[in-house]
């Protein structure tokens, strides 16, 4: 993977000037190791042309999704050695750059994507891989239960996902739309909300051909 910046100096740049106190950077220098692999691994999967050049991937910290896709992994690996000081630092500056949250006790899957994530907050939902989404966007909790969803899922500026909701695969959810405790089939778009939600059937092509700019299609997907 094609790096542009040191992500490790800007990290430790950003953690001293935000936060007092030492910072243990053995967990950092380990962390990273872990979390470029990821970054690698998710990119590669993006059509998005500032994730990749010539068919690399590639990693920008100055490009404000990729950082911050970059903090929420670091601070989910850092946690892992117990170092939730430094974990919880790292959420903060990953919110107070992109105004999303993502809190790194969340599980998000290895392949996901996010443009303009401003306003938006994905919870403790079951995520799968090929997730992605816009600004104000939410997936919450109905009475403490969350959604599950399925692989290749594309929420849309100002979409909801809540409750206890199974989502299938190749769904796509318009813009504003929202649903509250209620299933949602393979190979659908959804509109609405409420009482003027509609749920309409559309083929895998038709899915690829409205995400297209979002991710590569995988070939066992066809």
């Amino acid at each position: 993977m094609k790096i542009l910046q040191d992500p490790k100096a800007l990290l430790l740049h950003q953690i001293k000037n935000m936060y007092p106190g030492e910072v243990n950077e053995e967990h950092v220098d380990r962390a990273l190791f872990e979390v470029l692999k990821k970054l690698e691994y998710c990119f590669s999967h993006v059509t998005n042309k500032y994730y990749s050049e010539n068919g690399e991937a590639v990693f920008n910290p100055l490009h404000v999704c990729q950082w911050t896709m970059f903090l929420y992994d670091m601070a989910k690996e850092i946690s892992s050695y117990g170092d939730t000081e430094l974990a919880d630092k790292i959420y903060g500056i990953s919110k107070c750059f992109s105004s999303a949250d993502f809190y790194y006790g969340i599980d998000m899957p290895d392949i996901w994507f996010f443009d303009h994530p401003q306003g938006s907050v994905m919870g403790r939902a079951k995520y799968s891989n090929y997730f992605s989404f816009g600004q104000n966007c939410t997936v919450g909790n109905s009475r403490g239960i969350y959604p599950v969803l399925g692989e290749y899922v594309a929420m849309m500026v100002g979409s909801k996902i809540l409750g206890d909701c199974h989502i299938g695969d190749h769904v796509i959810f318009s813009a504003n739309s929202c649903v509250l405790n209620q299933d949602v089939p393979s190979c659908s778009i959804v509109f609405g909300s409420g009482k003027d939600l509609v749920i309409k059937s559309i083929t895998k092509d038709k899915f690829f051909e409205i995400t297209s700019a979002v991710f590569v299609r995988d070939e066992n997907d066809k």
